[in-house]
């Protein structure tokens, strides 16, 4: 299977080949060698190149939320034979609306309203699947809304805070 995969920006050609859980995953060239099992609905244990992995994965349209111990990923994808789908989104143009990868609660809102934001900088904390995940800026400017409290429960694409 062969597509395009959009990150934070940064568009990949991927190819994945092989079954029952063995795959060789081909990045822009790159092959890594992957074993994947699942665990639970929307979990998934990885070993890629000898390094193991916990991910939540949950489908959504357009591609995948992945959400690692330390980050959260929302993959866009395209059919690299088709040349359809989403464009990867570009960083820098309009209001930036970070958006709840899954369904959760949120534990801490890290801003305030009108505050200056750097990318890269924690906005919210969520728990998702027994794990804290920090939710971070895509880009630099002010938060413009903070849409949820804490301890809120939000549901996937809830969204959470805009910065402008």
């Amino acid at each position: 299977m062969r597509f395009e995969a959009a990150v934070r920006g940064h568009s990949a050609r991927v190819e994945v080949r092989g079954k029952n859980g063995h795959y060789v995953v081909t990045i822009d060239g790159r092959p890594l060698e992957v074993d994947y099992q699942e665990t639970g609905r929307h979990f998934a244990s990885l070993l890629i190149d000898g390094r193991s992995y916990e991910a939540g994965i949950e489908r959504r349209p357009g591609g995948y939320n992945v959400v690692l111990a330390d980050d959260v990923l929302e993959v866009d994808l395209l059919d690299a034979a088709r040349g359809d789908g989403p464009a990867p989104r570009a960083a820098g143009r309009g209001p930036a609306r970070l958006s709840a990868p899954m369904p959760g609660k949120v534990v801490r809102v890290l801003v305030q309203p009108g505050q200056e934001v750097q990318a890269g900088q924690g906005l919210v904390v969520m728990e998702a699947m027994k794990m804290e995940n920090e939710l971070r800026a895509a880009r630099p400017g002010k938060v413009a809304q903070i849409l949820v409290r804490e301890q809120q429960a939000v549901d996937t694409g809830a969204l959470l805070v805009v910065v402008e």
